[in-house]
Parts: C-alpha cells; sequence; structure tokens
C-alpha cells in the first residue's frame, strides 16, 4: 500500500510578538518586521508593506478592548516568508478576494496590495475568538 505523505515546512527563522491593536501598535510590527527581516539578510520592503496593511486593518477592524494582535514572521527551508497577524475579532473576516473599492473611496485598498506584493494570501479560523490573515512570499525568486 502506497500512501502520499506531506511535509510540513521546516522553520528556519521565526519570530512572533504581540502588539496593542491600536495605530501605535501597527506601526510597531512594521518597524520590527523590517528590522527582523534585516537581521535575517532578506529583502524587506515587500514583506514589511504587507506587515503595515495586515495590522493596520488589525488594529481597525480586529480591535477587541483589552486584547493584542499577534504577529508572525516566519521563513521556511523552501524560502518561504509567512506574515500572519492574528487578531481578537473572528467574526470580522476580509472578502475571500481582493476587491477594487469605489473610485472615490478614501480606503479599502489595502488588500489589493496586499496581494499584488505577496504569492498567496488568505485566512484561517483560530479559536472561537480569533482570525489569522497570512501572506506569503517566495524569497527565491526576485522580487
Amino acid at each position: 500500500m502506497n500512501h502520499e505523505t506531506t511535509r510540513t515546512p521546516i522553520p528556519v527563522h521565526q519570530f512572533t510578538i504581540l502588539l496593542s491593536a491600536t495605530r501605535r501598535g501597527a506601526r510597531l510590527a512594521r518597524l520590527l518586521a523590517g528590522e527582523q527581516l534585516r537581521a535575517w539578510a532578506l529583502p524587506f520592503e515587500a514583506a514589511e508593506q504587507i506587515v503595515a496593511e495586515l495590522a493596520s486593518n488589525a488594529a481597525l477592524h480586529g480591535h477587541v478592548p483589552g486584547r493584542s494582535f499577534r504577529l508572525a514572521l516566519t521563513l521556511t527551508e523552501a524560502a518561504t516568508l509567512r506574515i500572519e497577524v492574528t487578531d481578537a475579532r473572528a467574526d470580522r473576516r476580509p472578502p475571500g478576494a481582493a476587491q477594487l473599492p469605489p473610485v472615490y473611496a478614501e480606503s479599502g485598498r489595502g488588500l489589493l496590495l496586499v496581494a499584488a506584493l505577496s504569492d498567496r494570501w488568505g485566512t484561517e479560523s483560530g479559536s472561537t475568538s480569533c482570525k489569522t490573515v497570512w501572506a506569503e512570499i517566495d524569497m527565491s525568486t526576485p522580487i
């Protein structure tokens, strides 16, 4: 009997931090992500922008008083950088695909940017009170 097995990517580097679900916490997430990626000697511009958008969304749409959001960066052996932002609002999920807002809208383009800068992105349900929005960048290909 032949069983097909899947191999879970082995992390080479990991970084995780809890931050306040505020604009200040979102800004700090972007700055810390950039510094961590520089320390890992990786290109950081696209990833830093993705973190900025996801963290901003967590602070704006995923805010629950007294609850933080979690930023996680994982680099795998396969040179895939996975960015995860987990917030406390499982009931407020982003749309399945990035959608263009009305022409004169002042906001609503963040997920379009995430989709453009990443190779894949999506959402995962956590416990009953949280969700994770993630994006992956294949670092083995030139950006």
